[in-house]
């Protein structure tokens, strides 16, 4: 038996990095899952290479409006949502903060944190008509820790850790958990690009990388495991908490 048969999932920004690898490795174990992406390209190209046990929809995560009709869809084609991952991120601008602007800030609060909310929001009413359900919501090790450079990212991220222990402490007598996931270093296109734009962010990878035990960053099919852990009923008692994938880089700073 796949460690997901029988569950729903949606996953946001589904169709590259962790989200594609999460949306990949979901449909392996058994799960019917709508993944969404402003990238539609992409994201065609994976529903076809899945099959009918996968659904694309093009998706602007902090569009509120844009969510019910995710949820609506999601009922329409697999039923009620048991599993809402909300993968969708961006890193912003990495700048001092009296260098910010406000459209830097918007832009990053709006995809990054807004759509969490949205996510939820919109997906526990659904949740709430099965027996089950998981949220888990992917934040950062700059969720844990400071960034220099990410004001936004990083105060969205750790918004993201308090809103996901709102969520468990008032979803628990529903049967729905919620737990946040806080990767370091991932080998994703995401990554890469903002070293590429970014020198200081290049610099700060290098440093995490050397200065893990491990001396790696992550592929996204490790937390992708770890996401799928906590999606399945194994995690069943596990509520409220932020897990930390890092190669044990916390450990030591």
């Amino acid at each position: 038996m796949a460690r997901l048969d029988g569950k729903v999932a949606i996953i946001t920004g589904g169709a590259s990095g962790m989200g594609e690898s999460h949306t990949r490795l979901f449909v392996k174990e058994g799960a019917k899952v709508v993944f969404t992406d402003i990238q539609v390209d992409l994201g065609k190209k994976i529903e076809e290479e899945l099959g009918e046990n996968a659904l694309f929809l093009e998706h602007d995560v902090a569009n509120a409006s844009q969510w019910e009709e995710v949820v609506k869809k999601t009922e329409e084609k697999f039923g009620p949502v048991n599993v809402l991952v909300n993968n969708a991120g961006i890193s912003g601008a990495m700048v001092p903060i009296d260098e910010f602007t406000e459209e830097d800030y918007e832009k990053v609060y709006g995809i990054n944190q807004k759509s969490v909310y949205y996510g939820m929001k919109y997906a526990i009413p659904s949740m709430k008509k099965s027996d089950a359900g998981s949220i888990v919501n992917i934040s950062s090790l700059a969720g844990i820790v400071g960034q220099k450079g990410g004001l936004a990212y990083t105060g969205t991220k750790f918004a993201v850790r308090g809103m996901t222990k709102v969520a468990a402490a008032e979803l628990g007598e529903f049967n729905i958990r919620a737990n946040s996931v806080h990767p370091g270093v991932i080998e994703t296109q995401m990554v890469k690009a903002a070293a590429e734009q970014y020198e200081s962010v290049a610099n700060d990878l290098k440093a995490l990388r050397e200065g893990t035990p491990l001396k790696r960053g992550a592929e996204p099919i490790e937390v992708s495991n770890l996401v799928l852990f906590l999606a399945s009923d194994e995690s069943s008692y596990i509520n409220g908490e932020e897990i930390v994938i890092d190669g044990g880089s916390n450990a030591i700073s």
